[in-house]
């Protein structure tokens, strides 16, 4: 099992997420970083402070040189997936192939409403998703795109230069629906976030999506799998090694440990060596 951290870019400063992010560079446990993609500040008070996802990556992209790193995942409707290919790929190239490409449907109707940001329905939102994720991995990888699809329409489109993972970034799809959100999964992503719950539930949930990769004739193992694991308040490290075994336990790749705020790089050194005499990673 590997692990990585996230720090939610919500009530907080960036001098105290930058301070985390530059002393998990010299932690090889951590092998990625992530912040996630919203406006306001969720599950809490949404009138708080929020930097934007997306910016405080590429800072955070030029304050390291070994994490990989990532949004925990971008709503897709808050940007044209042709502006996000651009960004992604010029994020690629900033990072010197970092970049991992969080991707998910939406659902935060709160500050999607006061912008004026339609979300739709939730079948809107995945039909809506679905065809992104078509026009993301064709303008991240071919010359030229021509898409023709119900909410995007390109023609000729191109995206340039290309960033150095070929034949895209990974992309890694959030989310839990059995319908839609796994066998879009299947089809499009190398790496799978199931956004935590009990061990039998990520159990289950990784049995639809092999049954969707089987759909389709691919082999599951070519997705990796992630969930978010808690560092609470109260710092207890012990929990999280408790966690992540018995997730572990049903197949678990990649435990991503929610750092609290205000962050403190203090709590790094801490986890790492918990994780390092777990033995997980071995």
């Amino acid at each position: 099992m590997r692990f990585a951290f996230k720090t939610s870019p919500q009530n907080t400063t960036w001098k105290q997420m930058l301070a985390v992010w530059q002393t998990a560079d010299d932690i090889d446990v951590f092998e990625s970083g992530w912040t996630f993609d919203h406006f306001y500040p969720i599950f809490s008070d949404s009138a708080g402070p929020c930097l934007e996802g997306w910016t405080t990556l590429t800072a955070l992209a030029q304050a390291t040189t070994r994490l990989r790193l990532g949004t925990l995942v971008t709503g897709i409707h808050y940007r044209h997936p042709a502006v996000l290919a651009n960004m992604a790929t010029a994020l690629d190239i900033i990072s010197d192939g970092r970049l991992e490409l969080g991707i998910g449907a939406g659902w935060n109707e709160e500050e999607s409403g006061a912008y004026g940001i339609e979300l739709g329905s939730i079948k809107e939102r995945f039909d809506r998703f679905e065809e992104a994720c078509g026009v993301l991995t064709s303008l991240l990888s071919n010359e030229t795109t021509n898409f023709d699809g119900t909410y995007y329409q390109l023609k000729d489109a191109r995206n340039e230069p290309k960033g150095p993972q070929r034949p895209h970034p990974p992309i890694c799809i959030g989310g839990s629906g059995e319908k839609r959100t796994l066998r879009i999964t299947a089809r499009y992503a190398q790496h799978w976030n199931f956004a935590g719950g009990p061990p039998d539930l990520f159990a289950h949930k990784l049995e639809v999506l092999k049954s969707h990769c089987a759909d389709i004739g691919r082999d599951p193992k070519e997705i990796v799998t992630s969930a978010h694991l808690r560092l609470e308040d109260d710092l207890n490290y012990a929990k999280v090694i408790d966690d992540a075994t018995a997730l572990a336990a049903e197949g678990l790749d990649l435990g991503i440990v929610y750092i609290p705020v205000p962050h403190d790089p203090g709590v790094l050194e801490p986890l790492a060596e918990a994780i390092r005499d777990s033995g997980l990673r071995d």
